[in-house]
């Protein structure tokens, strides 16, 4: 027994070490191994690992003599912050981390057990995509992890985290989960390489600038979060878990109060103009509500004319949605109307109250916008707010003009708490281009349009876009200082929380993707 102890040990040495040569290729090319890795994002001794004597059962050329431990992926379980959560990490010092079938049982298996125990999943990604020696085995493995993420979705969250290549058909793993991580100039990814882009079409691309990490940040959307080094982003990582719930059925981790429901915050009211025109930015609005000014914002790179945030509210996470001013006057368009409506069905579906921020200034006008399909994105966002049964709650800034002010989760689509500040202004549109339209005639055959035109806007302006004309009327609650706005919401949160909606009988809906 002794000997057999001591052979064993040696083997989970060896296995644990890693091949030396491998390992130092992967730090000259400034990134951590698998095992590191997964000892920056777990609590110390938290890692149980699973499958480590795992090898491939293939054969062939390349294969039937190499056989290595692990088979290129480490897997298992650890905590974060002392809660469970399911991980794995493809370690590109083993076949350059290419799938396989025993690599793709391995992580289908921790994907069962996640599910199985409603445990976050994590995967690290670094892999040069499916192994070809194994031919359509390795796509068969990729189809099977596909299946289990969405199977998963909605049910536990899923967190993606691209630290090397991802190509091929892997790239679609964090494009189904719920967040996805990239670490600038090592993370990249995308379906087809370069040098397949130039035998197609001739254009020549480099590696980064076809899917490198602000590629994907600010660009096309994958990528939730984009990160200088490995270290802070999978420290990041840990800070997400620490606001989500563990699944669908479990409230997300909740602090002590902080007295929100007391708590005035004056400058509030010097963070934004009055002026209906004038920029400002959000996120220091952002940081008057939430506790201690602390919010994790997603996709902060791409369609940044409007906010999404998660953060904590009198010790409750809650998702924070707000348009922009400082980007494209926040208006909304349809990467915009898509992020936030990915945000907002995400938060539905982990039971995270919504409170939603509004000054908006309506739609993007043009044809590349409406050619692009505005309208298909916009009723996506229209969508996943109807749909959404959580607690909800309206802040109205200022403007909210036309079918943006219906879409920013107003009171006829069904927010729970729609509340105003005094300096609201809720129209079909805003009141210069109310009386061009319909007093176009009267200005036309006018002595002095000008005069005309404004003694007609401050006319429409009182008659019609009133600070109280929307809560007269019933469609907003309450005009509030913006001093207690941090009180208010804290207080309708409160008032919220027992909430339950019972939707109607149906397989699902027909979302307008």
């Amino acid at each position: 027994m002794d000997r057999l102890r001591a052979e064993h040990a040696a083997l989970r040495e060896r296995i644990t070490a890693g091949d030396a040569k491998a390992v130092e290729r992967q730090r000259g090319l400034g990134k951590h191994t698998a095992r590191e890795r997964l000892d920056m994002l777990l609590d110390a001794g938290s890692f149980t690992e699973i499958d480590q004597f795992r090898r491939h059962q293939a054969s062939g050329r390349k294969l039937t003599d190499h056989r290595p431990h692990t088979d290129g992926v480490v897997a298992g379980s650890g905590t974060i912050e002392g809660r469970r959560v399911f991980v794995y990490a493809q370690d590109f010092t083993v076949f350059g981390g290419s799938l396989g079938q025993a690599h793709a049982a391995k992580i289908r298996k921790v994907m069962d057990l996640a599910l199985a125990t409603g445990a976050p999943l994590i995967g690290l990604n670094d892999s040069g995509g499916a192994r070809i020696q194994e031919g359509v085995l390795a796509l068969h493995g990729y189809g099977g992890i596909f299946r289990r993420q969405v199977a998963a979705s909605g049910v536990i969250p899923q967190i993606s985290v691209v630290l090397g290549p991802c190509a091929g058909g892997a790239a679609y793993s964090p494009a189904l989960a719920d967040f996805t991580f990239m670490v600038r100039d090592t993370a990249k990814m995308y379906l087809t390489g370069p040098d397949v882009v130039a035998a197609v079409s001739g254009e020549r691309v480099s590696h980064e600038e076809l899917g490198g990490a602000d590629v994907h940040g600010g660009q096309s959307g994958v990528a939730t979060v984009v990160h200088d080094d490995e270290e802070s982003c999978l420290a990041d990582v840990r800070y997400l878990v620490s606001l989500l719930p563990a699944n669908n059925l479990d409230p997300a981790p909740r602090l002590p109060e902080r007295g929100a429901a007391g708590d005035e915050r004056p400058r509030l009211a010097e963070l934004v103009p009055p002026e209906p025109s004038k920029p400002y930015d959000m996120r220091d609005v952002v940081a008057e509500l939430v506790d201690d000014g602390d919010f994790f914002e997603v996709h902060e790179g791409w369609a940044a004319n409007v906010i999404c945030a998660l953060a904590r509210i009198d010790g409750d996470v809650v998702g924070v949605v707000g348009n922009q001013p400082m980007v494209l006057s926040g208006v909304l368009d349809r990467a915009a109307s898509q992020k936030a409506a990915r945000f907002v069905r995400f938060c539905d579906a982990f039971a995270i109250p919504l409170v939603t921020l509004v000054d908006v200034p309506g739609f993007l006008p043009g044809t590349e916008q409406e050619h692009a399909g505005v309208i298909r994105h916009g009723a996506q966002l229209l969508y996943a707010y109807c749909e959404a049964s959580v607690p909800r709650i309206q802040v109205i800034l200022r403007k909210a003009y036309g079918g943006a002010y219906i879409v920013m989760d107003s009171r006829s689509i069904g927010t729970d708490l729609s509340l105003a500040w005094p300096t609201n202004e809720i129209a079909v549109m805003g009141a210069q281009g109310a009386v061009d339209v319909l007093f176009r005639r009267d200005l036309a055959a006018a002595a002095d349009p000008e005069r005309l035109r404004r003694e007609l806007v401050a006319e429409y302006t009182e008659q019609l876009m009133h600070p109280h004309y929307a809560a007269e009327r019933g469609l907003v609650d309450d005009v509030i200082d913006p001093a207690h706005t941090r009180a208010a919401v804290a207080g309708g949160l409160a008032m919220l929380r027992d909430k339950r909606v019972q939707g109607p009988r149906r397989k699902h809906g027909n979302v307008p993707l």
